[in-house]
């Protein structure tokens, strides 16, 4: 570490970091975002700190209070994603930004949900979008909390991933 330190320093002319410089495999530190798998040919994958920001950052983007349509909620957000998408979608581990995705799309029918409010407007947006009605009934007066049911069979059928896409909200995976 010393000498690459001081060869930075005199030769490059340029300031090092102590705190973010570091000698060592690439799979035990992290680098811009991205960590790297210890394999014989590594791969390069997404930081659990960048998954995480960008979790904290799509909560803030479709969270209740903030008061707005879910085409309002789906234009800020679809900003963020696409240059999200611009630095991370290079990664080497597509599962990853497979199961974000899903996350993705499962807060936005929570969210959606969360804006429907109550039984009757629940049941009745659900029939409107195609759901039968015993099974629209039975989620509508459901019990469980908004998460829960964003994985419902029900909300799968009313709010399909075809709908995010009409709303221009962007997969972390590039496809339509």
């Amino acid at each position: 570490m010393a000498s690459v330190t001081r060869f930075i320093t005199t030769k490059l002319k340029l300031k090092g970091n102590d705190k973010k410089s570091a000698v060592a495999h690439p799979w035990q530190h992290k680098f811009l975002g991205f960590t790297f798998t210890s394999a014989k040919n590594p791969k390069r994958r997404i930081a659990p700190k960048a998954m995480s920001r960008f979790k904290d950052r799509v909560r803030e983007l479709t969270r209740r209070a903030r008061g707005m349509s879910m085409e309002g909620m789906a234009e800020d957000l679809s900003r963020y994603l696409r240059g999200w998408r611009g630095y991370f979608g290079k990664c080497e581990t597509p599962s990853v930004l497979e199961e974000l995705d899903k996350w993705v799309r499962r807060r936005l029918r929570s969210a959606t949900w969360r804006q429907w409010k109550r039984g009757r407007r629940r049941f009745a947006e659900l029939r409107k979008r195609g759901v039968r009605g015993d099974l629209a009934g039975q989620t509508a007066g459901s019990a469980h909390g908004p998460w829960s049911l964003a994985n419902s069979p029900a909300l799968a059928i009313a709010l399909p991933n075809s709908y995010f896409d009409s709303l221009g909200i962007p997969r972390l995976l590039g496809r339509r």
